[in-house]
């Protein structure tokens, strides 16, 4: 595990390492390269499918349409964009906005994983059905949509993409009132990491013997 102190660089070298990778095909169509971004000590990390247009010329995650309804969303739980961590299964925009594929999620796993090695996120929020299934496999997003679950020891809250209320309004409130679960999840998962005090057992104080009584 990365030491605490380390973090910050191992951040930032990772960025290094996204912005010049060619490990798939994507590698050379992209302008930018979309690592991810937010406060390093995050204690929610939203993880979306991979860059659009706007994502791909400013390298930045989530700065489009959808980027703007994450906001409102994250306002609605009293949060700011700072304070989370963005980032998704893709590191790069597939032409022409098309859905990745299995080889393009592959080359990019590992950045992932090495990302939620460093952010160690108490909850994670899954945007869309890539990213769903890089926790849980073969789930139908419509049907554990705002199910938050532990996945090997780590809180998982499955979304419709915020995208998704852009196609097709009638998601909107279903995604609104999905994202208003995450602070009592993100609580769940504050107490169980919360240091348990061992109370040291007590020893029973020996009776006073009474003046002159022999027992």
């Amino acid at each position: 595990m990365i030491q605490t102190a380390d973090r910050p660089a191992a951040l930032a070298d990772l960025n290094v390492l996204v912005h010049s990778c060619h490990s798939c095909p994507l590698g050379n169509t992209r302008t930018k390269a979309v690592p991810g971004e937010g406060n390093i000590d995050a204690d929610i990390m939203l993880i979306g499918e991979a860059p659009g247009y706007y994502e791909d010329q400013q390298g930045r995650p989530f700065v489009g349409a959808a980027g703007q309804f994450l906001e409102q969303l994250l306002g609605s739980i009293g949060l700011k964009r700072h304070e989370v961590f963005i980032a998704n299964v893709v590191k790069c925009r597939p032409p022409q906005n098309r859905d990745p594929l299995p080889e393009e999620i592959g080359a990019c796993s590992d950045w992932l994983g090495q990302q939620l090695d460093i952010i160690r996120p108490k909850v994670v929020v899954t945007l869309g059905r890539y990213s769903l299934a890089r926790f849980l496999p073969g789930q139908p997003i419509g049907r554990i949509h705002g199910q938050a679950r532990k996945v090997a020891g780590q809180w998982v809250m499955p979304m419709y993409h915020p995208a998704a209320a852009l196609h097709q309004g009638s998601l909107r409130k279903t995604i609104e009132d999905d994202f208003r679960k995450i602070p009592a999840i993100l609580e769940v998962a504050m107490k169980e990491q919360q240091p348990v005090l061992v109370m040291q057992p007590t020893v029973p104080e020996t009776p006073a013997v009474e003046q002159g009584k022999l027992f």
